[in-house]
C-alpha cells in the first residue's frame, strides 16, 4: 500500500513537472504563451492549448493567469471572438482582427472544463457566450453540410468554401453540445466526419491542411496552399482518436503510417505528387502518430527540452488525449 501511494505521488510530481516545464518555457508572467517556432508570437490556438492543459493538471493560478492575458489582449468586443494573433514585436499586436475558430473553440472548452472541474459557473457562462459567438460567425451551412469556417472573414469565396479540417474539434462539439442541447454541435460533428471520409486524396489518402468545399458537396485540396497532409492536419487524427478512440476515420492515418517504420516516418507528404518530406517525425509529431497507431507505450508526457512550442503542445495533447479515453 504505502509502495503503491509513493509511486501515485511520483507519478502527479512528474505530471506536474511537465506541465511545469511547459509553463516554463513558453509562458510568460503574465500568461502569454510564445510560439517560440514563430519568433514569439502568440495566438488564440495557443492560449487555448495551455488552458486546457492548466485545467488537465489542476493548476488554476495558471488558468487565470492564460485566461486574464486573453481576454486583456485578445478579445475582439465586437463580436465576442478573439484575435487570432498577437505579435509582441509589432506597433498593433493585433494588425488582424480575423479570428480563428479553433482557438476559439478551444478557450471556450477549456473553460467549460474549468468550470466544471472548479464548479465556477463565471468559467461556465463566458464559455457560453463564446460558443453561441462562434455559431453566430464561423458556423454555416453550405454544400449540404453544417461546417465552422476558420475564420468568420474571407474563407467564403461565394463558390466554394475554405476548409481547415484540423479545426474539426470533435471533443470539444460534443462538450459543448451536452451543455447547450443544441442540435447545431452535433451537425458539426455528423458533418465533419462525413467531410473526413471525402477528404481522402491521393494514393495516401490523406486529407490536407486546407480544403476547398464546394457547392455540390465535394472537396478537393485547396489551391492557395500546398497540397500537404503536414502541421495542421497531423491533429485531425489527434482530435478524432480524443473523440471516439475506436473511430473508423482513423483508419487512412493507420494505414499510411505503417507503411513507414516509427523514426522514418515523413514528417508531411503532397498528396497529389507524393513529394515526401526530406526529414521524419519526432517529437509531438511521432506522438499523434504513435496515439493513431495504439502504440501508447511510447507516449509520456515528459517534453525534451529542444522542442518548440507546437511540438511540445501536440506531445502533450496527445497524453491528454490517452488519459481522457
Amino acid at each position: 500500500m504505502m509502495m503503491a501511494m509513493l509511486l501515485g505521488c511520483m507519478q502527479v510530481a512528474v505530471a506536474a513537472d511537465s506541465w511545469n516545464g511547459f509553463k516554463t518555457r513558453f509562458m510568460t508572467s503574465d500568461g502569454r504563451i510564445q510560439d517560440t517556432g514563430n519568433n514569439n508570437v502568440s495566438h488564440t490556438e495557443g492560449q487555448g492549448y495551455a488552458m486546457l492543459m492548466a485545467v488537465w493538471y489542476n493548476d488554476r493560478s495558471g488558468f487565470d493567469s492564460l485566461w486574464r492575458w486573453t481576454q486583456q489582449n485578445l478579445k475582439n468586443p465586437q463580436n465576442g471572438l478573439f484575435y487570432w494573433k498577437y505579435n509582441p514585436a509589432a506597433a498593433d499586436p493585433v494588425a488582424d482582427k480575423n479570428n480563428a475558430s479553433d482557438g476559439d473553440v478551444l478557450i471556450a472548452w477549456a473553460l467549460l472544463k474549468a468550470g466544471q472541474k472548479w464548479q465556477n459557473n463565471g468559467y461556465l457562462q463566458a464559455s457560453d457566450r463564446i460558443q453561441k459567438a462562434i455559431i453566430a460567425r464561423d458556423v454555416t451551412t453550405f454544400g449540404g453540410h453544417t461546417v465552422m469556417l476558420p475564420g468568420s472573414q474571407g474563407f467564403n469565396k461565394t463558390s466554394y468554401v475554405v476548409l481547415n479540417p484540423s479545426y474539426f474539434l470533435f471533443p470539444a462539439w460534443r462538450d459543448f453540445a451536452a451543455r447547450s442541447h443544441l442540435k447545431v454541435w452535433s451537425n458539426l460533428i455528423d458533418s465533419g466526419m462525413d467531410l473526413l471520409s471525402k477528404m481522402r486524396f491521393g494514393q495516401a489518402g490523406l486529407p490536407t491542411d486546407w480544403v476547398a468545399l464546394n457547392a455540390d458537396g465535394t472537396v478537393a485540396p485547396a489551391t492557395a496552399w500546398p497540397s500537404r497532409f503536414s502541421y495542421d492536419a497531423i491533429r485531425v487524427p489527434l482530435y478524432v482518436y480524443w473523440y471516439d478512440p475506436q473511430s473508423l476515420q482513423l483508419v487512412p492515418f493507420q494505414h499510411f503510417w505503417m507503411n513507414f517504420s516509427r523514426e522514418k516516418t515523413p514528417a508531411w507528404i503532397d498528396v497529389l505528387n507524393n513529394n515526401k518530406a526530406p526529414y521524419n517525425m519526432a517529437g509531438g509529431l511521432l506522438a499523434v502518430r504513435d496515439l493513431t497507431l495504439n502504440q501508447t507505450g511510447y507516449l509520456e508526457d515528459r517534453l525534451d527540452e529542444k522542442e518548440d512550442y507546437y511540438s511540445s503542445s501536440l506531445k502533450l495533447l496527445a497524453w491528454l488525449a490517452f488519459k481522457d479515453r
